[in-house]
């Protein structure tokens, strides 16, 4: 099966056109997709009430795809709030328990910071992570060209096999030393996740002033490459049964679109998804 959706649910305009105010957009999100990433666990362990709060919120078969508290990855210095990492990881489980529960967590997403380079420290810092992690599905997405230059890249993808990691597959700019290849080989032959992050070269890495994320992620794919995708999605399912899509070219506001159009391609019909939310009129 071939699941799509998008990198948060909030974001997304043209989906909430004409929402009553008091509709969630969340429940309005999931009449359109039956996947959804969740970002707010990367900036802050979630509350049970809040991950609660999601899983009623979604039908039963709606699926989440979880990133990782930035602490966990190294995107910020320290592992603050915590006092230690045993702590940091052992609250970052207890929060993932209510989708656990309700069949609802795809994966676990750790997704390495543009400088975490392939190095002895880098590597056993990620067998860390997963055993820290251990019996939950959990995606490993690098943004260090080094992980698969040369004769790393057959090493990464076994050491991932190895040690019981989903391979994220990444669209992205090939824009130096910061991004990665599109490297399309699975690693877990029940599930793969795909990220689509747009090709936006010149604004992979470009600081924009403080707005980088409002640069980084400004793509629309044209229908020629979503064609491509199509066929390459198809093809795919022969190395890995499951495949997660995720959109995350949110800052122009063409994810949505785009996640619809790939629907589309793909004659895909989802069954079970929340009854469309209705506007005034």
């Amino acid at each position: 099966m071939i699941y799509i959706g998008l990198a948060g649910w909030g974001d997304h305009n043209s989906l909430y056109q004409g929402l009553s105010s008091t509709a969630s957009k969340l429940e309005t999100y999931a009449g359109f997709f039956p996947l959804v990433e969740l970002d707010a666990s990367f900036y802050a362990v979630q509350p049970l009430k809040n991950m609660e709060k999601w899983v009623r919120e979604t039908p039963s078969n709606f699926q989440f795809v979880v990133k990782t508290f930035q602490g966990m990855t190294g995107h910020q210095k320290g592992i603050a709030p915590f006092e230690t990492k045993k702590e940091m990881f052992l609250a970052f489980r207890e929060s993932l328990m209510p989708m656990v529960e309700a069949n609802k967590l795809a994966m676990v997403l750790c997704q390495f910071p543009p400088w975490f380079d392939c190095k002895k420290d880098h590597v056993l810092w990620v067998r860390y992570i997963k055993e820290q992690l251990n019996g939950l599905p959990v995606a490993l997405e690098f943004r260090h060209q080094s992980w698969f230059s040369g004769s790393y890249r057959e090493r990464t993808l076994q050491f991932m096999r190895e040690e019981g990691w989903i391979h994220s597959i990444c669209d992205e700019p090939q824009a130096g030393a910061g991004s990665i290849p599109t490297v399309l080989e699975a690693t877990d032959d029940n599930k793969t996740l795909f990220r689509f992050h747009g090709r936006n070269v010149h604004g992979w890495n470009d600081p924009g002033n403080g707005r980088w994320r409002d640069v980084r992620y400004l793509y629309r794919y044209n229908d020629e490459e979503l064609t491509e995708w199509a066929q390459s999605l198809v093809n795919f399912q022969k190395q890995s049964k499951n495949l997660y899509i995720i959109f995350n070219n949110n800052s122009g506001g063409d994810a949505a679109d785009n996640a619809k159009q790939l629907i589309k391609k793909l004659d895909i019909t989802y069954h079970g998804l929340a009854p469309r939310q209705m506007g005034l009129f």
